[in-house]
């Protein structure tokens, strides 16, 4: 990954090095020097626009976390918890280059049924995508924008 594409989110200053087999991003959730993938760039930006925008606390952010579905193992790419410790909000991530798909938001679906998680993201970086879920009416509907966590 040479050139870093630009985003929607907000620029930020990231602390990038390059070893050999190419760039490493720190991850100041993981706290630990992570592979710079395309899909990677997406999440460290989208995570940072969650804590900076949207208000989300840091500490309540998981990255690339797992989950067993199905006898399963997959991996989720951010949850964010609210206040009582419940999960509030799953976000799939994808490369900027890659078109956001139904694969995308049938992933997303697919690991809701275990976290039950009232809102959904999909993002590739230039397009974000916002769902609310109402379990209770057993019904979905598109954002125009992600509210700040204090509004979830």
């Amino acid at each position: 990954m040479d050139e870093l594409p630009g985003l929607i989110f907000p620029a930020h200053e990231f602390s990038i090095k390059t070893e050999k087999g190419g760039k490493l991003i720190f991850d100041r959730f993981r706290k630990r020097w992570i592979r710079l993938t395309p899909e990677e760039w997406v999440r460290q930006h989208l995570a940072m626009y969650l804590v900076k925008k949207c208000r989300v606390p840091p500490g309540l952010l998981v990255i690339e976390g797992a989950l067993d579905y199905n006898n399963t193992k997959r991996r989720f790419d951010l949850l964010a918890y609210g206040k009582p410790g419940k999960p509030l909000l799953l976000a799939e991530c994808k490369a900027h280059d890659v078109k956001i798909s139904q694969d995308a938001f049938d992933q997303i679906s697919v690991y809701n049924l275990k976290l039950e998680v009232p809102y959904l993201l999909v993002t590739n970086g230039r397009e974000l995508y916002v769902c609310k879920i109402d379990f209770e009416q057993r019904t979905y509907a598109f954002l125009d924008h992600l509210p700040e966590f204090g509004l979830m």
